[in-house]
């Protein structure tokens, strides 16, 4: 595959030639290193980022403790309506299940817009930290509801700093680990969403034997124990470097870079040079992009890296994932009892631990696009699966179908759940990525709105009452969202920024990221600068890459 790079010359007056060989030298460091190497040099780094992903164990304790309770025998007493679809004998209207579902996906999106434009002026720092505030207010309304709109409003407003989280921890761990790493720390983002998940379903199945409102209140105030402990990560977690560099603060950058480094083996020469590299693959990109608005997000070659992240974050609800949030719903109208239901869930949200565990190993193995597309094609064979074993009720296909259903969310979260956070916190810009994100995932919340309408109405016995055949219609959009993985979605393992940056601007094909070589340096890398009369001469390779 011919090779792409990009045009030197409008750089060259910016950088003197022991800097712009720096920068080079830094990103041959990063690519060309080790995992173990990576590991040990920025162990801070990966212990930081891991710590403030962190966040995002509240947003999945709190979205399964909601998605619970429609099977919860307090909750439904207190809040639903009688029906004979269940062996409680009562369940929370179709309309009310996609409010409380929905309420934190509406304050979620608007909470990642608030942050698209708060992070990029105020810092990820502050903005997290006032998020955690806000928080701690909001979750009153939770625990001393007595009415299910007070319900759907705590969750609506808890939503608007779950948006923060789910944007910043992302970017945090994109920009702050090495490429080596960056998979691994990302894709960790997935595993705390499943630590929450699993912890809220293990306390919501152990408070099943309190008989009063305290059953279902009790979840909703431990969510209190996170925001001690959350604050103190925020306020002395080292800042984003690469935020310090977007600012031209660039020895705060190198502040930062030494907090997050390993100075056994790191030395303040690697410190430089890699802030070095920050500002030119900054600049680079500020030659391309005329501002840093949600516009330029739809502008340029930029437009394909926001569609790519939005398609990527959508499709995770596409792929019919979102049955397992649904799951005790799911599995007591396939016909198994409440006690056995809930056990079964707390099985099903083991698998997001295990099977983010699991794409790490993968991830050595495979990319991000194999990753994510055999992980679709093979969620659109067991959802057709269970769909037609729908239409053949017995004991043994009871369960079959819930042993699917686990198998569902392992497969899930072994591909598309943390390739997903991978594929986004690399595929767009270092300028635009506060904004790409928050893009991304309010696009996963649009669809999960929809989601959250359609879910309800297919799985309870007060509405469409399809039951399993729900797999089905999921079965179809997974199929589609193959056929869309197979067209656009582009490798982008083991690339830097900038060789990101040069294949989008060269536009190449998806299926053509992997095989393609790009330099950021051009000809840099191999010591062939020269300086001439005071100014920066280089000579660049100039090679057309393939746009076909």
């Amino acid at each position: 595959m011919a090779a792409v790079s990009h045009n030197q010359d409008a750089l060259a007056d910016k950088f003197d030639v022991k800097e712009l060989s720096g920068a080079a030298q830094a990103d041959a460091n990063e690519r060309n290193s080790t995992v173990w190497e990576a590991w040990r040099t920025h162990k801070k780094a990966v212990l930081w980022s891991m710590a403030l992903s962190g966040a995002l164990i509240m947003e999945g304790y709190d979205v399964t403790v909601v998605g619970s309770f429609y099977g919860h025998p307090a909750f439904l007493r207190r809040f639903g309506v009688p029906t004979t679809g269940n062996d409680i004998g009562y369940a929370i209207p179709a309309p009310w299940q996609s409010g409380l579902s929905n309420g934190a996906s509406a304050g979620g999106i608007i909470g990642l817009f608030i942050n698209g434009w708060a992070a990029d002026r105020y810092g990820p720092k502050i903005v997290m930290g006032a998020s955690t505030i806000m928080l701690t207010l909001t979750i009153f309304l939770l625990v001393f509801g007595d009415s299910l709109g007070m319900l759907v409003a705590g969750q609506v407003l808890c939503g608007i700093p779950w948006g923060v989280f789910q944007t910043l921890t992302v970017g945090y761990a994109a920009e702050v680990c090495p490429i080596q790493l960056r998979g691994y720390l990302t894709a960790y983002v997935n595993m705390c969403w499943g630590i929450g998940i699993l912890l809220s379903s293990g306390i919501v199945k152990a408070t099943l034997v309190i008989p009063t409102d305290l059953s279902w209140r009790l979840p909703f105030v431990l969510q209190w124990i996170w925001v001690i402990p959350l604050f103190s990560i925020v306020y002395f977690c080292p800042p984003s470097p690469w935020w310090m560099v977007r600012k031209g603060r660039h020895d705060d950058a190198a502040a930062a870079v030494r907090r997050l480094t390993n100075p056994k083996y790191f030395s303040e020469e690697d410190v430089q040079n890699s802030v070095a590299m920050m500002i030119h693959t900054t600049e680079m990109e500020a030659q391309n992009q005329h501002g840093t608005s949600y516009l330029q997000c739809f502008r340029g070659f930029d437009l394909r890296r926001s569609e790519i992240a939005m398609m990527a974050f959508t499709m995770q609800i596409l792929s019919g994932q979102s049955l397992c949030g649904q799951g005790i719903q799911f599995l007591q109208q396939a016909g198994i009892s409440t006690d056995l239901s809930f056990s079964l869930n707390m099985v099903l949200n083991s698998m997001f631990i295990i099977g983010t565990a699991t794409s790490w190993v993968l991830m050595g193995f495979f990319g991000r696009r194999t990753l994510y597309t055999s992980g679709m094609a093979c969620m659109c064979i067991t959802l057709m699966t269970i769909g037609g074993l729908a239409f053949y009720p017995s004991n043994e296909v009871k369960m079959a179908m819930g042993s699917l259903l686990i198998i569902l969310n392992f497969i899930y979260n072994c591909t598309i759940g943390p390739a997903t956070y991978t594929i986004i916190g690399e595929i767009s810009s270092t300028r635009l990525r506060q904004k790409t994100i928050v893009l991304a995932r309010a696009s996963y919340k649009a669809i999960n709105i929809v989601a959250g309408i359609l879910n309800p109405r297919m799985l309870s016995p007060l509405a469409w009452n399809l039951g399993p055949k729900t797999g089905l219609v999921w079965g179809s959009t997974a199929f589609l969202s193959l056929i869309y993985c197979l067209l656009r979605l582009p490798e982008a393992k083991g690339r830097s920024y900038g060789e990101l940056d040069i294949l989008f601007e060269n536009r190449i094909p998806a299926w053509k990221f992997k095989t393609t070589k790009a330099d950021q340096f051009g000809m840099v890398r191999r010591g062939e600068a020269v300086e001439e009369d005071g100014k920066l001469a280089q000579e660049v390779a100039h090679v057309e890459g393939d746009r076909k």
